[in-house]
């Protein structure tokens, strides 16, 4: 049976974790660690540093970037991944968790500024964005109706002469400072 177990079925007293586990385990788990490099050095050097990485994978992982040939990135992945088991991942996988939902959280606003503008430039709407405009009111004391109306009409103005949606970009940028 090897080092496994021993008649009774329970681990031997001194095998270590890694060699409990199986081969097709451990690989596994080192091909998630090269992913998990792969996923690091796309991320900006700073963000890189702030992860308070050994000075070897930092190094390893902005040379990923710049190989050009397939075979050098593969070795180099494979390298980072021999770095990355010498680390512990939790904190860079929680780091990157955090860095996934700030990014979900800003992509959420904006879409949700982009919906008030679509609404506000709707056509159809006896004057374009009026009951848009007392809705976004209501919601948003602090916004400034002639303001509002002034940029709706001009972005009207500009979509019914199919020229380029400069005051539109101006209502978006008002509405990204309004919702904050």
């Amino acid at each position: 049976m090897g080092n496994m177990t021993n008649m009774e079925g329970t681990l031997d007293p001194g095998e270590t974790e890694e060699e409990r586990l199986s081969k097709s385990a451990r690989k596994r788990e080192a091909a998630a660690l090269q992913d998990l490099g792969v996923q690091l050095s796309a991320l900006p050097d700073q963000e890189i540093k702030e992860l308070g990485l050994p000075d070897t994978l930092f190094i390893a992982l902005r040379a990923l970037r710049r190989l050009p040939s397939h075979g050098a990135q593969v070795r180099q992945r494979q390298y980072i991944g021999k770095l990355m088991r010498q680390i512990d991942p939790a904190p860079v996988l929680a780091k990157l968790a955090e860095r996934k939902q700030r990014h979900d959280t800003e992509i959420r606003h904006f879409q949700i500024i982009e919906r008030w503008r679509d609404r506000l430039l709707a056509l159809g709407e006896p004057a374009p964005g009026s009951a848009a405009i007392d809705e976004l009111l209501a919601d948003f004391p602090a916004a400034d109706r002639a303001t509002l109306n002034r940029l709706v009409e001009k972005a009207g103005r500009e979509r019914a002469e199919q020229r380029s949606p400069v005051a539109a970009r101006e209502l978006f940028a008002y509405l990204r400072q309004l919702l904050g």
